[in-house]
């Protein structure tokens, strides 16, 4: 006999489950190959996991959609923070801007390196540093940046700051349902391994292929070994005839 393998994704357990379900809903209640704790279980198991599934797979996607929305914010804030701090450097070399007030955006004012702006807890303090700074600067009368303006720069940096609230939430509610999703998978292998037990010892005595057939048919899932022979009716008809001939003899299904 080949051997048989649980299934490993959410698709292959659930059809697992519901050929199981369908056939045993199907057979005539004098060949119940399923006890009816089990069955019962199973029915009411494929509802839940069935739909935990389908809001898996909804949430996955609106995560993809909204890293893929949230990477271009992020990448807007940089640019918009560090083109900010670029020009206002330049302004300090040229002289139109005193170095000392380069301490009002907290950064240094004895260079015009770019600070780390890689992470966004970077970009969240030095966002809101700029924007400070250049607020109390033009309070004391200086001239206001332009291209870009401190206005724009907030704009994106607000936007940001949003959509990172947001995305944060997108994260806890994939991981969550993540969560959820690998303590069913457990309970889904554990009452599939009871249902294929079940199968397998009831079509026991049968021969070979038919066994195979059977199994199948209640959702059991099979692979042969490299170089194995597969089964068909005439392995079935071939043992038959040695058992004709050997009477007394066992052979191993």
């Amino acid at each position: 006999m080949p051997y048989r393998r649980l299934p490993n994704t959410d698709q292959a357990r659930l059809y697992a489950l519901q050929t199981a379900v369908q056939k045993a809903s199907e057979a005539d209640f004098t060949e119940q190959v399923l006890n009816y704790k089990t069955l019962n279980e199973a029915r009411r198991f494929l509802i839940n996991y069935e739909g935990k599934v389908s809001q898996y797979h909804q949430n996955f996607q609106s995560k993809v959609s909204a890293n893929k929305r949230y990477r271009h914010i992020v990448q807007n804030a940089r640019m918009y923070i560090s083109h900010f701090i670029q020009v206002l450097n330049l302004a300090v070399i040229r002289g139109d801007i005193k170095k000392e007030q380069k301490a009002l955006y907290k950064l240094d004012i004895n260079n015009h390196i770019l600070p780390d702006l890689s992470s966004e807890e970077d970009l969240l303090v030095w966002g809101q540093n700029i924007i400070d700074g250049e607020l109390e600067r033009t309070k004391m009368g200086g001239f206001a940046i332009y291209n870009p303006t401190i206005s724009k720069v907030k704009v994106h940096y607000d936007i940001f700051k949003e959509y990172q609230v947001t995305q944060q939430l997108h994260n806890k509610t994939a991981n969550r349902s993540y969560e959820d999703m690998a303590t069913l998978r457990e309970q889904a292998d554990a009452l599939i391994l009871d249902i294929w037990n079940q199968v397998e010892y009831y079509f026991r005595d049968d021969l070979p292929y038919a066994r195979y057939c059977h199994c199948k048919a209640y959702g059991v899932i099979y692979y042969y070994r490299t170089g194995e022979k597969h089964l068909s009716v005439e392995t079935d008809k071939e043992l038959e005839r040695l058992r004709e001939q050997s009477p007394t003899i066992q052979f191993d299904n």
